[in-house]
């Protein structure tokens, strides 16, 4: 894998795809720096080579040009701030004055580019704005893997205006590809996968690939519910995807067949209302009452997939088991969240994806107790579905 670590910068100008997306408050204050400081450690080693930076990223989603509230201008203080080093601005990404600033970099200073999606050209994956870009720098580093499955001008198009020797992963997307190479390519088994949230239809590929890989596929969230509807079971008012009943039927199906042990559960906490306040009881998961829905996993289900996590040696887990967000209906996916930090403490791999299962890691304080947290939810589930991502073919194509 071409990484940072495989080249020297000094003298060399770093053109580098960062994914500084991050939420804004209503002063324009960055309130989660999260992105920022994942960036950090690719920066400080180009500087420490004597090679200089120029940082592009987007921000938001502007429809229509140049958006004063999606200006990258607002986090250079906060760059600069994690960064240790004075972060200069340019008010455009492929003015003459940007031109001007890139080429007059010295060793050891930093510019960030103004949001690329300002222009059009970005999304669309134009290639004469890609080739204008790549001006910017002499060796082009992508490590914004969050964007990774956009095949944007700045993501996947600019690695060609680059010699393949000259262009390279940051450690945040050579952390992420080689944590998902873990999962994927060198399983150590049981291998066991749990995807929840809310809609099979959202999740039907990751499973059917996971299929060829995993040993368990634990079902949690609303999504259960399609399945047990397609069982045969009462799921009184909860989640369900009438639409994909015949879909949940050939997993199952296609499950036994290849051998897969496919968790759903068999119980759950039902509530009558969409409430922390509701009332709330416990019962089987294919007897729901009429009127009554299913918002977290029952007691038995807990335990049953809690087994089954902590005998695993690489694990997966994207997608919440209930409506965490709530107290009442919590329990499901803060044991799975403790269930995976003990399996890790005795030798498991466990990689944790999707924004969800991250909040849930974050809200528990278990970040640091788990193998990896992926930084791109949607990146992660392409790259399992797809085998790869056009920024990283990007990277490794000759």
């Amino acid at each position: 894998m071409k990484t940072v670590d495989t080249i020297n910068f000094a003298a060399k100008r770093a053109l580098i795809r960062v994914d500084f997306n991050v939420p804004l408050n209503e002063h324009f204050e960055v309130t989660d720096n999260t992105r920022i400081r994942a960036a950090i450690p690719t920066l400080k080693k180009i500087l420490k080579d004597g090679g200089s930076i120029v940082l592009m990223s987007h921000l938001g989603r502007p429809k229509e040009g140049p958006t004063p509230k999606y200006s990258l201008s607002h986090i250079v203080n906060e760059v600069s701030k994690q960064l240790g080093v004075p972060v200069q601005f340019a008010d455009d990404c492929i003015s003459d004055d940007a031109f001007k600033k890139s080429a007059a970099l010295k060793a050891g200073e930093v510019l960030l580019l103004e949001n690329l999606r300002f222009y059009k050209e970005e999304e669309k994956g134009n290639e004469v704005f890609a080739q204008k870009l790549s001006a910017h720098g002499t060796v082009y580093v992508n490590d914004a893997f969050g964007t990774a499955h956009r095949a944007h001008a700045s993501t996947a198009v600019i690695a060609r205006f680059f010699e393949p020797a000259a262009r390279c992963f940051g450690y945040v997307m050579a952390n992420e590809v080689a944590s998902i190479d873990k999962v994927l390519n060198k399983t150590q088994k049981p291998f066991t996968a749990i995807v929840g949230g809310a809609k099979v239809s959202d999740k039907i590929l990751i499973i059917e690939q996971l299929m060829n890989k995993a040993d368990n596929i634990i079902i949690g969230g609303g999504m259960a519910f399609t399945f047990i509807k397609a069982l045969g079971g009462k799921i009184g008012k909860s989640l369900c995807e009438d639409d994909r009943l015949e879909v949940a039927k050939d997993l199952i199906s296609k499950a036994k067949v290849r051998g897969v042990n496919l968790c759903i559960p068999v119980d759950a906490v039902i509530a009558d209302n969409f409430s922390n306040d509701a009332n709330i009881q416990e019962v089987a998961i294919d007897q729901i009452p009429d009127g009554w829905m299913g918002l977290d996993l029952g007691s038995k289900s807990i335990h049953l997939f809690g087994d089954v996590i902590k005998q695993s040696k690489t694990i997966l887990w994207n997608g919440p088991m209930g409506v965490f967000e709530m107290e009442k209906f919590e329990k499901g996916t803060k044991q799975a969240a403790f269930d995976i930090v003990e399996a890790t403490k005795k030798g498991a791999f466990s990689l944790i994806g999707g924004g969800d299962s991250v909040a849930a890691i974050n809200k528990y304080h278990l970040s640091d107790q788990v193998s990896y947290v992926s930084t791109g939810g949607g990146a992660l589930l392409e790259y399992i579905e797809q085998g790869t991502l056009p920024g990283v073919q990007a990277i490794e194509g000759q």
